[in-house]
């Protein structure tokens, strides 16, 4: 199923690569982490600045958004997640929205305007990325994952939500999704990485370009072949582009590399499924959609033509309406 092209603002377009190399770059540093000291660590920011640049960032695109209903830190074993909560209208499970690498909750910033007031919206930060968490203990495999998430819900008193994942939490929702079915009313997963596919290979190069001493201008053409986008764009400037940029210099990441569930694995989940996937420099691996429908001929995958990896973003009118509707229809 495909849809047409949806409107994306010009000012949106600089986050593209930003995004998607951000993304890149944290994989590709981590494998080189888990190779120099396989024990693992807890996520911690390298400098006060770093820090501080970052959460200006974050404070500036909360500020675009109506107050959160609440805002909580929650206790888990494996340290404090910071929640942000806006109550909605309509009845059954609240909505849950994990996010991609390097962001933390404020990449919700275009989407949430949609759902607010809506539905019960809880937005995470997730633990060992960038965000206003604490780790206290180390992420040892992707089941760990599941079980902060598993337990910050049940400290919010959430027994069942419908589980939002963009990118790296695309990949957290799915592994979510198969060791807490019963936590799960239903999974969307958004241009998620690794879940369905292993990344393009074609992709590395270009992030290898990025990791050399090689001009600013060589750079920047990487970020716009991987993002599907162009020089121009990836140069411009915006809150969300600088909040990505200063949690991939500064925030060093302490998470497991997301896997790709097996055919059975797939076939063995029972909640309604939502898979969308960018038609243009997607980064969930080739024949994705292919593969999803195979396995689960019940799950409605839809294929943006003209999206990226920005998927959430670049096409958040239609999309915001269409999970709307989804969440409806299965509560």
């Amino acid at each position: 199923m495909s849809t047409p092209k949806a409107s994306r603002p010009r000012r949106l377009r600089a986050v593209v690569g930003v995004l998607a190399l951000a993304l890149l770059s944290a994989l590709l540093a981590e494998k080189v982490a888990v190779i120099l000291n396989p024990e693992p660590a807890v996520g911690h920011w390298k400098s006060d600045e770093g820090q501080r640049r970052y959460t200006r960032a974050y404070d500036e695109l909360m500020g675009t958004l109506p107050a959160p209903s609440a805002t909580r830190d929650v206790t888990t074993s494996w340290g404090t997640i910071h929640v942000l909560r806006w109550d909605g209208s309509a009845s059954g499970p609240p909505v849950v929205l994990l996010p991609g690498h390097s962001s933390g909750a404020p990449m919700w910033a275009e989407n949430l305007p949609g759902w607010i007031g809506q539905r019960t919206v809880y937005a995470l930060d997730p633990l060992g990325d960038a965000g206003l968490n604490s780790q206290r203990l180390p992420l040892r495999s992707v089941d760990d994952q599941a079980s902060w998430i598993d337990e910050t819900l049940r400290e919010l008193g959430v027994s069942r939500a419908h589980v939002v994942g963009h990118s790296f939490g695309g990949a957290t929702a799915a592994i979510l999704a198969l060791r807490r079915p019963d936590r799960v009313a239903t999974l969307t997963l958004l241009e998620p990485v690794f879940a369905i596919r292993p990344v393009p290979a074609s992709t590395f190069f270009w992030l290898t370009l990025t990791q050399l001493p090689v001009p600013r201008s060589w750079k920047d053409r990487a970020f716009a072949e991987v993002g599907g986008t162009t020089v121009a764009e990836v140069q411009q400037r915006t809150p969300m582009t600088e909040m990505i940029d200063a949690a991939a210099a500064h925030y060093a990441t302490a998470l497991p590399l997301p896997r790709t569930l097996s055919d059975d694995e797939w076939r063995s989940l029972r909640m309604p499924v939502r898979v969308d996937l960018g038609g243009k420099a997607s980064l969930s691996g080739d024949g994705a959609a292919d593969r999803i429908r195979a396995l689960l001929p019940g799950a409605s995958v839809v294929v943006w033509p003209d999206a990226t990896h920005s998927l959430p973003m670049q096409e958040k009118d239609r999309l915001d309406l269409e999970l709307l509707a989804f969440w409806a229809a299965h509560s």
